[in-house]
């Protein structure tokens, strides 16, 4: 079991980002399905804690098979998802990822946001997180993978006309107002011997850049949803939700009604030994008249395959 804490900070206030929030994760999941991949919403409705009150559960299927490193892709059906369920009492939120295939695999998000800049000990859960499994994310300079970078999502150029706010600039943590701060306590174990320490490994580089994309853009669409009600929010998120699940159940049933491809190519073998083609069924047949010979002289057998 491996476990970080990560802080990432924003040019935000906490009420401001209970809208920006669910604007930015309803906009990313769309835009990260197609191909049938994807995120498919199975159910997103009203829920009730004793300890945190009202909120709202959420569950979803991931489909990212292309997503994951060859090594993995080799143990895993092509159909494979992970589920989501999340809980939200925001300021305070659970998300845990589960897959049905593995089922020594378990990812753990807690979340608990605050109106400082990662300043603050012990914000998640009744234990302080170990000072070395603390990470701090810089939405403005850490690095994203090339095929994320969008030029209008780089907060080096970002201006708000609607709040004024940006660009942001190196120390922009320590000076800008207002700020936010979003603390994840992430836990993850898959309990596997032999894949434990790299795939725990995988899973924390991959959640690091999820967390940088996601929150990069929630700053950088502050146009897009500030001003927004609850209810306007919650609305566009199921609108984006239907086309979503629209979209990416055309694409699952458009790969399932494909026929199968079968490799233009073939191999062949060839044997010689008596011995060996009794072993695989072949059944070898005697020429009346000719005299017997060793099998090293036979003519050899050519069997042609196609791997399946």
């Amino acid at each position: 079991m491996l476990m970080k804490e990560y802080r990432i900070c924003m040019p935000l206030t906490v009420d401001e980002y209970k809208i920006g929030q669910l604007y930015m994760i309803s906009k990313h999941s769309s835009e990260q399905s197609g191909g049938g991949e994807g995120v498919e919403v199975v159910r997103n409705e009203p829920c009730t804690d004793p300890k945190h009150g009202a909120g709202q559960i959420t569950e979803k299927r991931i489909y990212l098979n292309s997503k994951l490193p060859t090594w993995i892709r080799k143990f895993v059906p092509m159909a494979f998802y992970i589920t989501e369920t999340a809980w939200n009492f925001y300021p305070y939120t659970i998300t845990e990822y589960t897959c049905s295939f593995l089922p020594r695999f378990h990812v753990k998000i807690e979340t608990s946001f605050e109106n400082d800049n990662g300043c603050s000990e012990n914000v998640v859960g009744d234990d302080p997180t170990p000072k070395d499994s603390v990470c701090f994310l810089d939405i403005l300079n850490d690095p994203i993978p090339d095929k994320h970078y969008k030029k209008a999502e780089d907060l080096s150029n970002w201006v708000s006309q609607k709040t004024g706010r940006g660009p942001l600039v190196d120390g922009w943590r320590n000076t800008t107002k207002p700020i936010m701060c979003s603390y994840k306590r992430v836990t993850c174990s898959f309990e596997i011997y032999g894949f434990q320490g790299r795939t725990e490994d995988f899973i924390h580089r991959n959640i690091r850049d999820i967390l940088l994309v996601g929150h990069r853009q929630a700053v950088a669409w502050i146009d897009e949803w500030h001003g927004m009600t609850l209810e306007q929010v919650r609305e566009y998120e199921r609108k984006q939700q239907e086309d979503t699940n629209s979209k990416l159940k055309s694409d699952i049933t458009r790969t399932d009604s494909a026929p199968p491809m079968r490799p233009s190519f073939t191999r062949s073998i060839s044997v010689t030994d008596e011995s060996s083609l009794k072993k695989m069924g072949v059944k070898t047949v005697d020429i009346p008249g000719s005299p017997s010979c060793p099998s090293s002289l036979k003519s050899p057998v050519r069997l042609n395959s196609t791997p399946e």
